[in-house]
């Protein structure tokens, strides 16, 4: 099958950016209007990869998508940092003053809050996409209406750009995972340095802290650790981890170490760390 990316939004949205940053500029994409779709994109063959935002330096973790990535047995083989420069914009010759209504996806709301808090005539209603909010004010000469979305959304939808920068931060930036699912990892093992990794303790005190020490004392690095309650099992947790290494032997080390360790242990992927 020919290279397919699946895409959470249409083309224009941030993450047809980074599919065609990592992928390059051609690539074809499958655009899906949630992060359920794109999983069944991955599952039914009708994309070979997929991109899909983990997390965002001001919002946080998209928590679900650890779920959808873990319960369907995807599999992470790389990461993407993406810088996020919103914008406000709207059709040619509409001024903020004439915006009643902004649509966006709620991620990118939240990340322009202190922007709006300044602007109370817009109520600020939640969309799928950005670039798709964008495409239907053009599509349908929406007036009064503005999108929140990149600036390439409003050069391929011929929108007015309002305003620029307006996330509350201005390094913003949102991590994405690349994923497949092929078991068999293309970074070369001397080239992976990353690992994301999902594991449940028991319920004794310290527990946690044990596996973190372990991590610790083989040279893993935890760079990221966000808990999960396991719906079958009212007040228990599953925690997803990222770790980084200099040394792959290191990592097997704390693998064999954590399989006996922990009560279930489960490698979401191996891949090169893009900050390292």
């Amino acid at each position: 099958m020919k290279q397919k990316v699946a895409i959470q939004g249409i083309k224009g949205s941030y993450h047809h950016g980074v599919a065609q940053a990592y992928f390059g500029e051609d690539v074809v994409v499958d655009e899906c209007m949630s992060f359920q779709e794109l999983i069944h994109s991955l599952e039914q063959n009708k994309s070979t990869d997929a991109v899909m935002a983990i997390e965002n330096s001001i919002a946080g973790s998209i928590i679900p998508n650890y779920a959808y990535i873990d319960e369907h047995n995807i599999t992470i083989s790389g990461e993407y940092f993406q810088p996020i420069h919103h914008c406000l914009m709207a059709l040619e010759g509409q001024k903020i003053s004439d915006i009643k209504e902004v649509y966006s996806h709620p991620m990118a709301l939240l990340q322009c809050k202190e922007f709006f808090r300044g602007l109370p005539h817009i109520k600020l209603v939640e969309d799928a996409d950005t670039a798709d909010v964008a495409k239907r004010i053009h599509d349908q000469q929406l007036e009064g209406i503005a999108a929140v979305a990149g600036e390439t959304a409003a050069n391929i939808y011929q929108l007015n750009i309002l305003a620029k920068e307006i996330q509350t931060i201005k390094s913003n930036s949102t991590r994405f995972f690349i994923l497949n699912t092929r078991k068999d990892s293309k970074v070369a093992k001397e080239e992976i340095n990353k690992a994301s990794l999902k594991f449940l303790t028991d319920h004794k005190r310290g527990s946690l802290a044990t596996v973190l020490n372990v991590m610790s004392d083989c040279g893993l690095n935890l760079t990221k650790i966000q808990s999960l309650p396991i719906i079958s099992m009212p007040w228990k947790y599953s925690f997803f981890v990222d770790v980084t290494f200099t040394s792959y032997k290191d990592y097997e080390k704390a693998m064999s170490i954590l399989e006996i360790m922990a009560l279930e242990l489960k490698v979401l992927g191996e891949y090169k760390n893009q900050n390292g």
